[in-house]
Order: C-alpha cells, then structure tokens, then sequence
C-alpha cells in the first residue's frame, strides 16, 4: 500500500526552505509500513492543492494522501477548502481525534480546520503545518490508519 504527501506553503515552495513538515508526515508514513509513492512542495493555491489531490487518488491510486499546512484561519490557508471539492465522503472522527490531541498542547487548537475524507480507494487527511503538531495528531492516528484502509480497500480486517 502506497501514501503520498502534499505540503502546502506558498513561501516555503517559493523559497525551496526546508520542509520539516514534509519530513514529520514521511516519518509516519514509515510508521505505518506504507511505501512512499511521493511527496510535494506546492503554493496555497485551491486549483493546485485540488488537482494534486486527484493526481495522487485517481491517477497514482495511493490509500493514503496525507497534507499538510493550509488549515488555520489565515486567508490563504485554503487546504479544507481544495479538500472538500475532492472527497467524496468525510470522516469527521479522524478531524476530531486530531483537534482532540492538539488540545494538551497548544491553546490554539480549535483553530485548526483540517478535515479527512475519502475518494474512491484513498484517505486523505489534512494536518496542520506544525512539525510538533504532525507528530502529536499523528500518534492519536497510528492504529485506526490501517484499519480505515484495509476496510477502504475492502482487505480482509478482523472487527
């Protein structure tokens, strides 16, 4: 089974900074023994974070498309937004265990507007930029994942 990932920073992609987000979520990918099928620097561009998204559950076929940045209250932080245009069903309980999992950590939280879908074989979730929060939202997810994916992909889970 195949992840990708999608970090979304207008300066960071316009500046070629280091993506230490990218990293965090590339570390949990690992985690979850899901080979890696690519990872992207994009702009906080709605039209491009939508077209990458499909790319990577329609064309590529990955069951896990993992974002990050673009999901607080800022006016270019549009990720929710490309998201929703993409998926086709939501999965508000991933959303909550994140926001849930921030809450001991930060007291800005609930400003986090990330959400988790799927499209047809793929779960795709956004995380928040925060290398910190990656990992802290990220460990809360570590044994629902699978599960989620093998009754995506209709592989035989034990439930």
């Amino acid at each position: 089974m195949r992840a990708a990932i999608i970090t979304v920073s207008t300066s960071r992609s316009q500046s070629g900074g280091t993506d230490e987000s990218g990293e965090r979520l590339a570390r949990l990918v690992e985690r979850l023994e899901l080979d890696l099928a690519g990872r992207e620097l994009i702009p906080d561009d709605v039209k491009q974070i939508e077209a990458r998204l499909r790319h990577w559950a329609d064309v590529e076929r990955c069951e896990l498309i993992l974002t990050t940045g673009g999901t607080g209250v800022s006016p270019n932080d549009l990720t929710p937004e490309a998201t929703r245009m993409v998926i086709e069903r939501e999965i508000p309980g991933i959303s909550h265990a994140m926001l849930e999992a921030s809450r001991a950590h930060t007291p800005y939280w609930m400003l986090s507007r990330g959400i988790a879908g799927t499209r047809g074989g793929s779960i795709i979730i956004n995380f928040p930029g925060s290398p910190r929060s990656i990992e802290q939202t990220g460990e809360t997810l570590i044994e629902a994942l699978p599960h989620a994916i093998r009754l995506l992909t209709g592989a035989p889970s034990p439930h």
